[in-house]
């Protein structure tokens, strides 16, 4: 008899395989993300060029910890696109539509769905020039790459990105309780865009306190990169897990008080 893991992996097999179906049937659409993402990805590299050139050092990081930092964010970004940004932003408008109700009738986790029926293998190469950039930015800053240094990197880095995602997911549930979310989404591109700028050890105060705990953009990618360069405490450690564990569990909250929500307005 299937158990619900084994459901559940052929059920994202089959929405990533009739994702590909779907895309290769419009070539454009296929290879288009590629040129698009590498043509951003060259102008973010360009403009963070610009801003950290005349800058020795950002607290205790120097150019190569900065450069980890950006690749890392960047690779955050880049994974996230690949596999379900395009699906869990169609979340609000689902809602908002009735569409959802198309989702909640199917005998498979809608949010499940909803994750992976979008995968954006356009963004592929972002992915690997995030990758090269974090190669050379270890190199810039010196870095032995050992075993235990590599596995603690993709370690946080794998539990960031499950933090990633669970904020995205947390800023579209909103639509179950509100008439639009557009304001929810401008507060979610403006932490990105100030914590993809500002490694968090660059934060204090208040600012630290929102970007670490309410808003946790600044701890995304600045753990990994703390995990690799040694400043990795077990305080720190703990406290990286204790905030993907509250917004894991918020995240689910919010889901699933919404879901029942939707339903008997819908009813």
């Amino acid at each position: 008899m299937m158990t619900g893991f084994q459901k559940n992996c052929r059920v994202v097999r089959e929405l990533i395989r009739l994702r590909f179906q779907n895309l290769m049937m419009f070539r454009l659409g296929f290879f288009g993300p590629f040129f698009v993402d590498g043509s951003m990805f060259a102008i973010q590299l360009l403009v963070f060029r610009a801003v950290y050139s005349n800058i020795d050092r950002i607290g205790s990081w120097g150019e190569g910890e900065v450069i980890l930092y950006i690749g890392t964010f960047s690779l955050l970004n880049a994974v996230s696109m690949v596999i379900c940004f395009f699906g869990v932003i169609d979340i609000a408008p689902k809602i908002q539509s009735g569409e959802m109700d198309l989702y909640l009738t199917k005998p498979v986790s809608p949010l499940l769905r909803l994750t992976f029926e979008k995968v954006n293998p356009g963004s592929v190469p972002l992915v690997a020039m995030s990758v090269l950039i974090i190669i050379y930015g270890a190199w810039k800053a010196r870095i032995e790459l050992t075993a235990g240094k590599i596995a603690a990197y993709l370690f946080w880095f794998a539990v960031m990105e499950l933090l990633y995602y669970f904020m995205e997911v947390l800023m579209r549930c909103i639509a179950f309780f509100t008439v639009s979310t557009a304001k929810m989404e401008r507060l979610e591109e403006a932490g990105l865009d100030l914590c993809m700028k500002l490694p968090g050890i660059a934060l204090y105060g208040v600012w630290k306190l929102i970007f670490y705990c309410f808003l946790p953009y600044g701890i995304m990618a600045t753990l990994p990169v703390q995990s690799m360069v040694g400043e990795m405490s077990w305080k720190l450690g703990l406290f990286g897990i204790a905030v993907v564990g509250f917004f894991g569990g918020l995240t689910c909250f919010t889901w699933k008080k919404g879901v029942r929500r939707y339903n008997s307005a819908s009813s």
